[in-house]
């Protein structure tokens, strides 16, 4: 059940995307597998239709699709084994990573995907299985925090560019993934939350892009936000300075803004972590600093609501998971999440809404502890967010 970081697991050295992959070697042998697949899928009876399909069925472009392969072949087709359809015909490699992610992205039972595809439900079992420890393993260079400072600020002046809000780099926001457990199961009662659900938590840093930068997940709901983000090593590599310590945003009276991210009530107020003020008939500069703080921090709303409704395997209540590979698969989920952002998957992500809940029926919980040294970069947020505070180069010109 031990918490899950895109950081934590070492990892063989990994290419970047590739965009010179040329149509014609992307496509050579996925048009006659996809055609062979989408005749035998109940529902796509002809092949023109099935290509039509494509992207309905696994919610990615096949260019997206074409990547995805690419890093997970070596892993997935070094195992011993091998699968047929109902009919005796051996899957292509192409086929087990489409059965993989159809069971991802459908979020339908092993028996339904079983009956569309033509197999018995172990094994879809173990393609997903399989799909899911190759992504972990050669994947994981889709979540990492940004490493050089040209890409870090990028991404603190696309967050300002949100509303306004300087040298910030990243939200921070939860997502419960809900569970369905028997009473009888000895666990039933660790799971189950302050909403009487079963679930288990991920906890997410996300940046200007809906790109996942951090994540931890494998704990029970009922946990608080704090607690988790506290457990985390995003907060001890914070907490000794090793993270969120980059360059500094100098202000009009020579004072200076660090690095941050943004979160809402249910985390602390620290240094490097910023919450909105709390209060019943606040001033304008405080209710205005409120405003750009929660527009803000919608980013990562998107992003968790997007994860779910394009991953649905953790969007509605899971059938007695195992507890175990749960986290696994809700990383590899958000490495699925990020690879579609990286790939600029346009196809994929135009499909999808641009809900904000991805939440529903939680009520938000508050920490109220706080630091005094965050107390003060907030007040210093707000004064300069009101231009009381102007930024240094306005002062000289620059």
């Amino acid at each position: 059940m031990g918490p899950v970081r895109g950081s934590k697991k070492k990892r063989k050295i990994e290419k970047k995307p590739d965009e010179n992959v040329s149509a014609s070697s992307e496509m050579e042998g996925s048009v006659d597998w996809w055609h062979d697949l989408s005749r035998r899928m109940n529902g796509l009876q002809s092949p023109s239709k099935g290509l039509d399909k494509f992207k309905s069925v696994f919610r990615i472009s096949r260019k997206t699709f074409s990547y995805i392969c690419s890093l997970v072949k070596e892993d997935m087709m070094a195992k011993p084994g091998s699968f047929t359809f109902s009919n005796g015909k051996p899957l292509s490699f192409e086929d087990q990573v489409a059965v993989a992610l159809r069971r991802l992205s459908s979020g339908e039972s092993l028996v339904t995907i079983g009956d569309s595809f033509g197999l018995h439900r172990s094994t879809v079992s173990q393609l997903t299985w399989r799909f899911v420890e190759a992504m972990e393993e050669r994947a994981l260079h889709h979540l990492q925090w940004p490493s050089t400072n040209a890409e870090m600020t990028e991404i603190k002046s696309k967050f300002e560019k949100i509303q306004g809000l300087p040298n910030c780099c990243g939200v921070i926001d939860t997502t419960h993934v809900m569970m369905c457990l028997p009473s009888a199961d000895p666990a039933s009662k660790v799971w189950l939350d302050r909403e009487k659900n079963h679930s288990m938590v991920l906890q997410a840093v996300v940046d200007p892009e809906m790109r996942f930068r951090d994540i931890i997940t494998g704990w029970p709901g009922k946990i608080d936000d704090w607690l988790m983000f506290q457990s985390s090593n995003f907060y001890k590599l914070c907490d000794k300075g090793e993270r969120l310590n980059g360059e500094k945003f100098e202000l009009s009276n020579g004072s200076e803004i660090r690095e941050y991210i943004i979160g809402d009530l249910g985390y602390p107020l620290l240094p490097y972590l910023v919450i909105p003020y709390q209060g019943k008939e606040l001033p304008e500069i405080i209710v205005e600093f409120n405003k750009r703080h929660s527009a803000t921090r919608l980013v990562a709303s998107r992003a968790l609501a997007r994860l779910k409704e394009m991953w649905k395997i953790i969007q509605g209540v899971m059938w007695r998971p195992d507890k175990h590979k749960l986290p696994r698969i809700i990383l590899v989920c958000c490495l699925l999440h990020n690879i579609v952002i990286d790939l600029e998957d346009d196809d994929a992500q135009d499909e999808m809404p641009l809900s904000y809940d991805h939440d529903p029926g939680y009520r938000q919980r508050i920490c109220g502890s706080f630091d005094i040294n965050g107390v003060h970069l907030r007040d210093k947020l707000s004064l300069y967010l009101s231009g009381k505070l102007p930024p240094q180069s306005q002062i000289h010109g620059w």
